[in-house]
């Protein structure tokens, strides 16, 4: 859940990375947008696309999202965030999803 003061950063940095990543990728349609608050003063983005579109998107080496990242950071700075960015597979996704919930029922 993203808190009311945080809401004009989120949607301000979610529009901006979904201008931008749509432009690199080729299946649109697959593409995910997670944002998460992890405290009061730290978002963290999760972009899931298509195991094509992953390496599309970082770019050689990592120049594409490092560039990406650094402009989200220094929107985010203005504002007093820090923001983290993570680009994934749709199948790492649920390879994530699925330790986090082996974990919770270990853990029961």
């Amino acid at each position: 859940m993203i808190g009311p003061g945080m809401e004009e950063v989120t949607n301000q940095l979610r529009g901006f990375l979904q201008q931008v990543a749509l432009q690199f990728i080729e299946h649109p349609s697959e593409a995910q947008l997670r944002v998460a608050e992890v405290d009061p003063k730290h978002l963290s983005f999760r972009l899931i696309l298509a195991q094509g579109d992953v390496a599309q998107l970082i770019g050689r080496n990592g120049y594409t999202a490092g560039a990406i990242r650094t402009v989200m950071n220094a929107a985010a700075e203005r504002a007093g965030i820090k923001v983290t960015l993570r680009i994934h597979s749709v199948e790492e996704e649920q390879q994530r999803i699925a330790a986090l919930e082996a974990k919770e029922i270990i853990e029961e």
